[in-house]
Formats: C-alpha cells, sequence, structure tokens
C-alpha cells in the first residue's frame, strides 16, 4: 500500500491509495465540485482548496457506522457547504486574502453552518446545520491535535 503525499499551502496530507480509492467511490464527481461552484475562473483553485480541506473529513465520515443514506446526505451537505463558501468569496472579495480554511471555519459555528440562499426548508436547514455540527467538532478535534492550523 504505497502512500500519496500532497503539498498544500498550509501543509502536508499524507493519503493511502486505498483511502484515495474509498473516496473516489464514496464521491465520484468530487474533482468536479471547483467547476460546479464556479461562477467565474477565480473560483477554480479555492474550490479545489475547498475539495483539498474537506477530503480528511470525508475520509473520517467513511470509518464511521453511518448508513449509506446519511453518508450521501453528509456528502452532499460538504458540496453544499462548499459551494457557500464560494459564494461568500464572491460577495466579500476581501475574503479571497484569507485561507479557505480560514473562511470555511468562519462560516462555522457550535450550532450549525451558514443560512442557505435561495433558502431552503426548515428542515434541509437543519440536516444542513446536523452535517456542519460534526464538521465543526471534527475540525475542533484536528485543531487540538495540532494536525491543523487555522491562521487569520
Amino acid at each position: 500500500m504505497s502512500k500519496e503525499i500532497k503539498k498544500g499551502s498550509k501543509g502536508v496530507i499524507v493519503t493511502e491509495d486505498n483511502d484515495v480509492c474509498r473516496l473516489l467511490q464514496f464521491c465520484p464527481d468530487i474533482e468536479g465540485w471547483p467547476t460546479s461552484w464556479a461562477g467565474e475562473e477565480i473560483d477554480i483553485t479555492p474550490g479545489r482548496e475547498i475539495v483539498e480541506f474537506l477530503k480528511p473529513f470525508l475520509l473520517y465520515l467513511l470509518t464511521t457506522k453511518l448508513s449509506p443514506k446519511t453518508l450521501r446526505r453528509y456528502r452532499d451537505h460538504m458540496w453544499k457547504l462548499g459551494g457557500e463558501v464560494i459564494g461568500s468569496l464572491n460577495d466579500d472579495p476581501s475574503l479571497r486574502r484569507k485561507p479557505v480554511e480560514k473562511v470555511i471555519f468562519d462560516l462555522l459555528e457550535e450550532e450549525g453552518g451558514p443560512l442557505i440562499w435561495p433558502q431552503i426548508t426548515e428542515q434541509q436547514q437543519d440536516a444542513f446545520d446536523a452535517s456542519c455540527r460534526r464538521l465543526y467538532r471534527f475540525l475542533q478535534t484536528v485543531i487540538d491535535k495540532d494536525k491543523i492550523i487555522l491562521k487569520n
């Protein structure tokens, strides 16, 4: 089993080949996420950074005992969150100077994620918030273990 080392702007992520295969089975279109979020060419690079930032969480989800339906819901919510991040970058161009990790973390709270627009039903927003809460807790755990640093 070989390892792939990816150097990002904020650190190094080591993934097993098996992890990459599992992730691609779980999210076969993940490499297309940045393009699906992009309103302009300038959105592609931060979109790729968002995907790289979310991959450890998506891989973590695959280690849980969640049902396939629940896993798909989390996956879809992470895609939606990525789109919201790109929307935030377009709404406030000054955010483009911040690392996407910081932008994502700033959109999350203990209670959930950003309010989705155009508005979704309360039940859909509650489900999205639950996924964002789990991501938030995951990030807190990772931060506590000094595996990731979110800079201002």
